[in-house]
C-alpha cells in the first residue's frame, strides 16, 4: 500500500519542483518545462512545451503572446491542462483547471526581468503566423531595436501571463513492475466556489488511484 498523500498539493508540487531544480543543468536543462494542452472551438486539442514562471496557492503561471494559437485558445475556453515530467525523479505531475489572466502589475514586473533581446523578440514576433520571406523577422527585430533604442522596452499589449487555477492535480511516481503510485487531488466543490471568489486555501479531496 502506498504512503498517505500529503494534505496540500501545491506545497507538494513546490517540493518536487525544488528537487528537479537541484538536478544539475547538464542533466536536466529546463526543470520548469511542462506540456500545455489547450483546445480550439471545435474541441481539437494541441500541446506544446512551455516554461513555468511561478506557482503559489493562487495557481501555476506562464507567459505568452495572447495572439498566438495557445493564447487565443486559452482566452476562448478559459481551461487548460499541464503535464510536468521529470524522468530523473521518475515523477510526473498533471494539472487541470480554469485559466485566469495575471494582473498588469505582475506581467509588467516579469517582462521587465527578461533579457532585452527577449523583450525585443516579443515585439518583433507575430507568434505562430507564417513568415512571408526570409528577411521578414530580421527586419521586424531591427525595427523594434530602432524603436526602443536607448530606452527601456515596455511590455507589448498583446503579451502577458496566464494562471492555471487547478481543480485536479495528480502526482505519479514510477515503481517496479509498472505498479506506479498515483495520488489524485480534486478540489472540493465548496473549495472550487471559494477559489472562484479568491479564497484559495480551501480543502482538497485525496484519492489513491490504481496504476
Amino acid at each position: 500500500m502506498s504512503e498517505p498523500a500529503p494534505d496540500d498539493p501545491i506545497a507538494r508540487f513546490a517540493a518536487v519542483l525544488a528537487e528537479a531544480k537541484a538536478i544539475p543543468r547538464d542533466v536536466l536543462p529546463e526543470p520548469t518545462a511542462f506540456a500545455l494542452g489547450t483546445v480550439d472551438a471545435d474541441g481539437r486539442p494541441s500541446v506544446r512545451i512551455v516554461l513555468l514562471k511561478g506557482v503559489d496557492e493562487r495557481g501555476f503561471v506562464f507567459y505568452t503572446n495572447y495572439e498566438s494559437r495557445k493564447g487565443r485558445e486559452l482566452l476562448a475556453s478559459w481551461r487548460a491542462a499541464m503535464c510536468f515530467h521529470w524522468q530523473q525523479l521518475e515523477t510526473q505531475v498533471r494539472v487541470e483547471g480554469r485559466v485566469d489572466t495575471v494582473s498588469e502589475e505582475e506581467a509588467d514586473a516579469y517582462f521587465a526581468s527578461r533579457a532585452r533581446g527577449s523583450q525585443i523578440g516579443a515585439w518583433a514576433s507575430l507568434q505562430g503566423q507564417p513568415i512571408p520571406n526570409t528577411n521578414a523577422l530580421t527586419a521586424r527585430v531591427a525595427e523594434a531595436e530602432r524603436r526602443f533604442a536607448n530606452r527601456e522596452v515596455p511590455r507589448p499589449p498583446h503579451w502577458s501571463g496566464f494562471r492555471v487555477v487547478a481543480d485536479r492535480i495528480e502526482f505519479w511516481k514510477g515503481m517496479p513492475n509498472r505498479l506506479h503510485v498515483r495520488h489524485l487531488y480534486t478540489r472540493e466543490r465548496q473549495a472550487a466556489t471559494l477559489a472562484a471568489t479568491g479564497t484559495l486555501n480551501a480543502g482538497w479531496r485525496r484519492d489513491v488511484l490504481y496504476p
